[in-house]
């Protein structure tokens, strides 16, 4: 079930906040547990079993390591539950794509293990990762009340795709959190915007890029028109997912940090990842980079604990080469600008650094969305025509006209810009009279594409 189909909207989401808001405030999280559960068994029922058993192993270990505490057995329980963890992640996620690389490599004939993949394991398992690491290193209280750990673990706005929410930052929230109508109008009008950037923009530009990748008419306009569009699909879509979440999170009281922070007004790459998947990065930044020493350390292995983090980055992302090369490719653009580049960046003027980092990101997200190595290098090079192909084409000019508008208004909405014009104006009647009439227009057109059965897969559900 996703978050922008009618079956969501007008069903399962009304029947869940009725619910919820009628029952006693002591049995608020075990409805919020059932309607996770029932919303993960809609889409993966025989997987509903493992993300049982890996809350389980959770509970169990984070009680492990609570209850031996300061001895070498904690440490022990630690390791074993990152394993097991891990290994299932390892096992579903990364199983073919090993078997895949031995039997190349080795020329070995091992046969592939026909399994699925688990919607949104990577995300949960970084989440019990992140509680149990918590745990043994004091910075939260164990929970022993395993119905609550489920409920965290679970919880249907950011099971999927995220945030990546820790388990301390929700602590005292999933027993004293708020209910207002002021809290709840807030995430009804962050949840619309979150739907119309996914709806709206994401959901248009994906189809025609798929228009582009099954076209045999190319040209440098082209490419370029697929790589624009991609970029700011991948924005829209996961960034759009993200404010659906962090708005459902607020209807039932929860506070959810940031995912996004306008990442394509940086000025640099590190900016850039400052402001993109920030629940993510920072995942990386607080277990995995400081733990390796960080840059607290000698040059040498600081540079290789940059370029593990981004390795890891990258293969999070999906079992195949090209998002291992996207997250080693970024990690080497932070080496660059950390030792050398950065203190030039600074100099120049903001509309350079700003190409700069737009021109790096979408040469990313072209080989993020590549399914080869090949296909990723024949994109690169259409966009300085290298091919013998045109700079333009009917085709191209075709569907620059027709998107043109989309495009216009992703470039716009994925600045602050119409955001601070709103900031600027918030205490003048009329624009708080407009605001509900504007979000109500949004939710009946985005309803309206949606009835019309358009593409509508998101993106970060494979991931």
């Amino acid at each position: 079930m996703v978050f922008s189909s009618i079956t969501f909207l007008f069903y399962f989401l009304p029947i869940v906040l009725g619910i919820y808001y009628i029952v006693p405030t002591k049995l608020k999280n075990l409805v919020l547990l059932v309607a996770s559960f029932v919303f993960y068994f809609f889409g993966e029922p025989v997987y509903v079993l493992l993300m049982a058993f890996s809350i389980i192993v959770a509970y169990i270990f984070g009680i492990l390591i609570d209850k031996f505490k300061d001895t070498k057995y904690s440490k022990i329980f630690l390791i074993l539950g990152i394993t097991i963890s891990i290994g299932l992640l390892v096992y579903f996620k990364y199983a073919n794509f090993i078997i895949e690389n031995l039997n190349f490599w080795l020329n070995n004939k091992i046969d592939f293990i026909y399994v699925a993949l688990p919607i949104g394991i990577s995300f949960y398992t970084f989440q019990m990762l992140s509680y149990l690491i918590d745990v043994y290193k004091n910075k939260t209280k164990v929970q022993k009340n395993i119905l609550k750990l489920a409920m965290y673990i679970s919880l249907f706005p950011q099971l999927i795709a995220g945030p990546i929410v820790r388990y301390r930052d929700i602590n005292d929230q999933i027993d004293n959190r708020k209910h207002t109508m002021e809290k709840f109008a807030l995430g009804v009008r962050r949840f619309i915007i979150g739907l119309s950037k996914k709806v709206l923009i994401a959901n248009v530009l994906g189809e025609m890029i798929n228009t582009f990748l099954s076209s045999s008419e190319m040209s440098v306009l082209y490419y370029w028109l697929y790589g624009i569009s991609t970029m700011l699909q991948i924005y829209f879509d996961f960034s759009g997912y993200s404010d659906m979440a962090i708005g459902l999170g607020k209807m039932f009281g929860f506070d959810f940090m940031e995912n996004f922070n306008y990442p394509y007004i940086a000025k640099s790459i590190t900016d850039f990842w400052r402001r993109w998947h920030i629940s993510l990065s920072s995942w990386f930044r607080d277990y995995v980079y400081i733990q390796l020493g960080g840059n607290r350390t000698s040059k040498v292995k600081w540079l290789r604990n940059i370029l593990i983090v981004w390795f890891l980055t990258g293969l999070w992302h999906g079992a195949a080469w090209n998002f291992v090369i996207w997250g080693l490719y970024f990690g080497i653009l932070l080496i660059i600008e950390k030792v050398f580049l950065s203190k030039y960046l600074e100099k120049l003027p903001s509309i350079i650094s700003h190409l700069y980092v737009l021109l790096l990101v979408m040469i990313s997200f072209i080989i993020f969305n590549g399914e080869n190595v090949n296909q990723i290098i024949e994109n690169l090079c259409g966009l300085i025509g290298i091919g013998n192909i045109p700079i333009v084409s009917p085709e191209s000019i075709y569907y620059l006209k027709s998107y043109f508008v989309v495009i216009i208004c992703g470039i716009i909405f994925a600045t602050p810009i119409l955001k601070n014009i709103i900031t600027s104006n918030n205490k003048k009647k009329f624009i708080n009279a407009l605001e509900p009439i504007a979000l109500l227009c949004l939710l009946i057109i985005c309803t309206a594409y949606i009835v019309d059965g358009s593409f509508n897969p998101f993106l970060y559900f494979r991931f």
